[in-house]
């Protein structure tokens, strides 16, 4: 198995799966940073068998704390994915609409909690529909209740504290901003009350991991544009509030890459004014 094939999932593949005598657990995670949520596009079109998982309320806590989508209460996670049929030998697949933004984030939260069987479904819905593959509306089948147990905390990451610590000092992480650029510059900020970026930061748009149609670049090229952009084996990724960090990661996992996150990111970073703040492209 090659790395990408270890974290991603085509839509041939994925129909395959879905005819064979134990098909897996399908997680559909629609959404969008601005809403709304993606429910009612679930309910308009989404693959057949597949269950509608809300990122808001049970991929993340409430805003707060460790930003605008701190990591949620293992008991929440945990009873979320039971109540899509998660028990401890299943292959969970995960989609979104097309960039695995929101697919990332289940499939960091599951992987973080223990169980490695989860794919994320490369470029979509909107791979499997090109694909030609039917799709269903209305609510979606309730499963059996799955058993899944949530051991959070086995993925690398890394908190303000721990990255304030280090910061201008011999031994710090690189610290890689997946964001636009204009974010990271501080020149526009559209969601987050300050702009900028963690001080000796790089820039690494998550953005450029991707095809125009949402398909992950091949391995080979996503290697080259990291380490073009100075990534390293100790890198931590980070973005607004953690989402697209694990979009990143994937990334970088389907390359044969990996890093660490601080889920919190920028909206955590900026909650305590003492923490300083860089802008301009430089880092």
């Amino acid at each position: 198995m090659t790395s990408s094939e270890a974290v991603l999932i085509s839509a041939a593949q994925l129909a395959e799966l879905l005819d064979s005598a134990q098909p897996p657990v399908v997680a559909d995670v629609r959404w969008t940073v601005s809403g709304p949520p993606g429910k009612s596009d679930f309910e308009a079109s989404h693959i057949p068998g597949a269950i509608w998982v809300d990122l808001e309320t049970q991929l993340a806590g409430p805003p707060g704390v460790g930003g605008r989508h701190p990591l949620p209460p293992v008991a929440v996670f945990q009873q979320a994915m039971r109540d899509i049929g998660v028990r401890q030998d299943s292959l969970v697949v995960v989609y979104d609409a097309a960039t695995s933004q929101a697919a990332a984030r289940l499939w960091w939260l599951l992987t973080d909690a223990g169980h490695r069987q989860v794919r994320v479904l490369n470029g979509g819905l909107a791979a499997w529909k090109a694909a030609g593959l039917p799709t269903l509306s209305g609510p979606g089948t309730p499963p059996a209740k799955g058993d899944f147990v949530a051991r959070a905390g086995q993925r690398l990451q890394l908190n303000a504290a721990e990255i304030a610590a280090l910061l201008d000092k011999p031994e710090a992480h690189t610290l890689v901003d997946v964001r636009a650029a204009e974010r990271y510059s501080g020149q526009h900020e559209p969601i987050d009350p300050v702009a900028g970026h963690i001080p000796g930061a790089i820039n690494l748009p998550a953005t450029a991991n991707l095809h125009t149609d949402g398909r992950f670049l091949p391995p080979a090229e996503i290697v080259r544009l990291y380490a073009e952009a100075g990534g390293r084996e100790d890198a931590v990724l980070y973005c607004g509030s953690g989402v697209t960090a694990a979009q990143s990661l994937l990334a970088l996992e389907s390359a044969g890459l990996t890093a660490a996150i601080y889920p919190g990111s920028w909206s955590d970073w900026i909650s305590d004014p003492s923490r300083p703040i860089a802008t301009g492209m430089d880092p």
